[in-house]
Order: C-alpha cells, then structure tokens, then sequence
C-alpha cells in the first residue's frame, strides 16, 4: 500500500490517544458501568467511549476518507475503500475487575482482508501490531519480533479461550474434544490470548460469539506472526462468529477436526 506508513502512524496516533483517555479511568473507584443488554451482563463505561471517541477525532484529522466501525458509535462511511474496525477497549468485563487482559483493538480493512491490525495493552505498555510488513511488539524495554511457536502435536499445545461456558451447548462440546487433547487449557484472557499466541508463549485460540471488531485486529496480528487464523468450518473470520487461532498448519487442522466432530485428525 502506497500509505502504508501514514497508516502505521495513525495506528500508534489512535493508540497513544485510547491510552490517554482509558488510563485516568483504569481502576478507578469513579469508574461508571452500564449494561448494554439488559438478558445478559455486556458492560460499558465511560472509559470504552472516550476511547473510541479520541481514536476517531484522530481518523477525521488524519485519514478523513477511511470509514470506520466501532464499537460503540457504529459505522461512518468513508470513499477510500479502507475501513477501520475499532474495539476500544476489548474486556471490559477484566476492566472493571481490575485485571489487565484487556486491550486496545485496531483493524483495517480492505473490504475482503485485514491489512494491519493491532492490540494494545495499555496499562503494561505492551502494543503488538501485525501486517503491512511488520509482526512486532513494542515495550518499555523496546522492540521484538512476533513469531508463533513450531508446535504440530495437539497433546502439548496450550488452548485458550475467554469464557468456560462458550457458546451454545453444541459450541461448548466441539470446544471441550479440543480442550479434552491440549496438555492445558485456560480461561480469561480476552484478546490478550491472541497476543500470547503471536508472541509464541499458546498455542491455539478458540472462540464463538464474536464480532467483527473483536477479531480483526487479532486476526492481522496472529497472521503476520505465522498463525493462522479462520472461522470453525476453514473460512474466514473476519466477520466473526466461531474463530480459531492456531501456531501452525498442522495444530490448525487436528483442532478443526476436533471442532467439527471428526476425530481422526486429533494429531498432527
């Protein structure tokens, strides 16, 4: 892309800007929370909107022709063909708990594929971004290549995932002959397991229930790190539903096997 480093620039902008406006916020006793589903417990705060407010007042200075889908204030057209997919703050439920598996979601676009994305972890200062010839995790400390881990044999692979209870019945079993061969399994690490599994520490990631602005920065992270990243039937992700997240070719098959009840691929 011809852009492609104003673009990384107007990521890290967004970033820096989501960080400003969640941080004053992050365990703080003033912190309000809502429900936005009143069947169920889907929480917002103040800090999710200021966020996803700051990231979109830099779009409309620096790349006013992208759309853009948030969360939270929905989709604004654009003319460029690019969209940006924005989840400010991805974990709430961790967030009003204090824990710091939440991140900052930024994706973009091209109207089939994801060509850059990024998960930002503000309170540790961990920014992971991928795509656009970049796999790479910024620190305090400075900068590392995101790689995911060689691992083809199901039996060794560490499994993650948000919620226990995933999905509907039928989901919550396909996931359990998965979780049932990993060697462990772990929950509640939002879209900071997708970020383990780029920095090569998991192996695969399996979630249902999602949207798109849930998995479209992950998505071009774990990608640009070697992973493979695919809906439960193979297919894209990009719009969500059931995801999976794996290391390698071979782990990505057995779990797919796994997932859709053919159990003769349980093993690379």
């Amino acid at each position: 892309m011809q852009d492609a480093q104003q673009i990384i620039d107007t990521a890290h902008e967004m970033a820096d800007a989501a960080r400003q406006a969640i941080l004053p916020l992050f365990r703080s006793q003033s912190i309000i929370t809502e429900n936005k589903r009143p069947s169920d417990f889907d929480p917002v705060t103040q800090a999710d909107r200021a966020a996803e407010q700051a990231m979109r007042e830099v779009l409309a200075r620096r790349r006013p022709q992208d759309a853009i889908l948030g969360e939270e204030f929905g989709h604004r057209p654009g003319t460029s063909g690019l969209t940006w997919i924005l989840d400010p703050i991805d974990g709430t439920r961790a967030f009003i708990c204090g824990a710091t598996s939440w991140g900052v979601l930024i994706g973009l676009s091209d109207g089939s594929t994801i060509r850059y994305g990024m998960i930002d972890q503000p309170y540790i200062e961990e920014r992971f971004e991928g795509g656009l010839g970049l796999a790479r995790l910024t620190t305090r400390a400075g900068q590392q290549n995101l790689a995911t881990r060689p691992n083809s044999d199901l039996s060794r692979a560490t499994l993650l995932t948000t919620f226990p209870e995933l999905g509907t019945q039928q989901e919550a079993a396909a996931f359990r002959r998965v979780a049932d061969q990993a060697q462990l399994t772990r929950y509640g690490l939002d879209c900071y397991a997708y970020a383990l599994l780029a920095l090569g520490h998991v192996d695969l990631v399996i979630e249902a229930g999602l949207q798109s602005y849930d998995i479209a920065g992950p998505l071009a992270v774990v990608e640009a790190a070697g992973g493979i990243v695919t809906d439960w039937a193979g297919g894209p992700a990009t719009e969500g539903g059931q995801v999976i997240a794996a290391a390698s070719p071979e782990l990505h098959r057995a779990a797919l096997a796994l997932l859709s009840g053919q159990h003769g691929g349980m093993t690379a």
